[in-house]
């Protein structure tokens, strides 16, 4: 006996319909579930004070106000700043280091580099608390605790491991012909990098980039720990504005705060994704 169809169609047209249908609308649905605390922030945000309260998070502003973007804009003001100077320049300084390790790693070959490799690996699963106390002595002793540079110099420390694996990783994938050409030719170390391996190194760089500006940007426990107030950076700024001592919780400067403090790293994602996922396609992870 044969399987009944509907009249148009096969049982496997059907199946395949009815998952065009279901497939976009479960993607909708996990969307919608995501968003929802999005709308939240953005809906309190733009509350006055006195209908900032959690029993109408739900409810649009009976009337709109900026009160509370302006106010967690002149709170968040300093801690912005510190983090961009953090962030842009502990990135930058990580991935030139973490390339240029990564190409000595893969291209150019030395008694114990597997050793080397497996040390810095297993730099990457050091927690931070683990060396929180010598690392804060060390900065004294070096007059860079509590200081911009001292949280700079900190997140690159920790960010070389990382950095490292993915520059190695993706430089294996370059043909070692290509290496062995230049030094034919008489390129040494760094010329045979600045000539052939780095203006290659587009990929890797933006992974390695969107990373380390993401990590650098949420950081709390190094700039609590080591930073001061003149150098915190935003989290810690955005943490003082859910201080218990105010009389009414001021809900609206709280959320307005929590957007501007995520945006950076939103339109970092918004404006590079598209080159993170060439890099990770690339092999930049792969290894």
């Amino acid at each position: 006996m044969t399987a009944r169809t509907a009249p148009g169609g096969s049982p496997g047209t059907l199946a395949a319909r009815t998952l065009r249908i279901v497939r976009p609308a479960i993607l909708l649905a996990f969307v919608v579930l995501f968003l929802i605390p999005v709308y939240v922030l953005v809906v309190t945000s733009f509350k006055p004070l006195q209908e900032a309260d959690p029993s109408s998070a739900w409810s649009l502003p009976g009337s709109w106000s900026a009160d509370g973007w302006r106010s967690a804009w002149e709170t968040l003001r300093p801690g912005l700043a510190n983090s961009v100077k953090i962030a842009v320049s502990g990135s930058l300084i990580a991935a030139v280091l973490g390339s240029l390790n990564g190409y000595v790693l893969a291209k150019w070959r030395f008694p114990g580099a597997d050793a080397v490799f497996t040390l810095f690996l297993f730099g990457m699963f050091i927690p931070y608390q683990a060396v929180m106390i010598p690392l804060a002595g060390l900065l004294t002793d070096l007059e860079l605790v509590g200081t911009i540079r001292g949280l700079v110099l900190a997140h690159v420390v920790y960010g070389i491991p990382i950095c490292t694996l993915i520059f190695r990783n993706y430089y294996v994938t370059i043909p070692d012909e290509l290496i062995e050409a230049a030094r034919v030719d008489g390129a040494g170390l760094l010329r045979a990098y600045s000539a052939i391996v780095l203006p290659v190194s587009g990929p890797a760089f933006a992974v390695t980039l969107i990373w380390q500006f993401t990590s650098l940007w949420n950081d709390f426990l190094f700039a609590v720990f080591l930073g001061a107030p003149d150098s915190w950076p935003v989290t810690v700024m955005l943490n003082n504005t859910a201080g218990s001592g105010a009389v009414a919780v001021q809900y609206n400067q709280q959320m307005a705060a929590a957007l501007l403090a995520s945006l950076p790293t939103l339109l970092v994602y918004l404006l590079l994704g598209r080159f993170f996922m060439r890099g990770l396609m690339a092999g930049a992870l792969k290894g």
